[in-house]
């Protein structure tokens, strides 16, 4: 039971759940700068506007998806002789 006043201090999560976590940032962080260079090549202003708030979106859930990881631990794997 956790008390009032006790503060969690992070998670476990799997290194393949992980692993998917870091390419999932690298697509984000790859597409946004993608679309951000893509963006030169649109003339209508309310295009590029919302062309730029979808680079933000990216960049912002990448960011998210960062402090997730930074607040998470790897979980060990389970030893293979039971004790």
């Amino acid at each position: 039971m956790i008390g009032t006043g006790t503060i969690m201090e992070g998670f476990e999560i799997s290194p393949r759940f992980r692993q998917s976590i870091e390419m999932r940032i690298a697509r984000l962080e790859r597409d946004a700068a993608q679309d951000e260079a893509d963006a030169a090549r649109l003339i209508d202003g309310d295009h590029i506007r919302r062309h730029m708030h979808l680079v933000s979106l990216q960049r912002a859930e990448a960011q998210r998806m960062r402090t997730f990881l930074d607040n998470s631990r790897a979980r060990l794997p389970r030893p293979l002789i039971v004790l």
